[in-house]
């Protein structure tokens, strides 16, 4: 007997079809909001921010929306901006994206970039260099 794949059981990376639609949904939802200035705030107008990826739960009740200003610059402060607005930022999500329910969000600054050239630094860093060349000597 064959049995349906769930939404749990998917084996996507990132979660089910349906959760990554719906978080692209409210990713781009977020991006036109930044875009045309909808949210009336000085630090988050005052920078230019990017909305990489929103991650959704598997009920889709929490969106997780991951941003990043250019360049890294006062992730804080904008963190904390993005903070102030939930309520509003919460309610035009509902309007544009048509869920049963509207998502809670939380905001989280995307650090892949940061680790990336973490990891980059590391790999071009003497001791690893000389560790490689010994590797190729043997």
């Amino acid at each position: 007997m064959t049995r349906k794949k769930g939404h749990r059981d998917s084996g996507t990376p990132g979660g089910s079809q349906r959760q990554l639609r719906v978080g692209e949904l409210v990713r781009h939802a977020m991006a036109e909001m930044l875009t045309r200035g909808d949210v009336h705030d000085p630090v988050i107008e005052g920078h230019l921010i990017t909305v990489p990826e929103v991650r959704m739960t598997p009920d889709l009740r929490l969106a997780t929306i991951y941003i990043m200003p250019l360049a890294g610059r006062d992730t804080d402060e904008v963190l904390a901006a993005f903070e102030r607005h939930k309520k509003f930022l919460r309610g035009e999500i509902a309007h544009r994206v048509n869920l049963k329910f509207a998502p809670d969000i939380r905001f989280r600054v995307d650090e892949r970039f940061e680790e990336a050239e973490r990891i980059d630094k590391l790999l071009r860093s003497p001791a690893v260099k000389r560790d490689l060349e010994h590797e190729d000597d043997e």
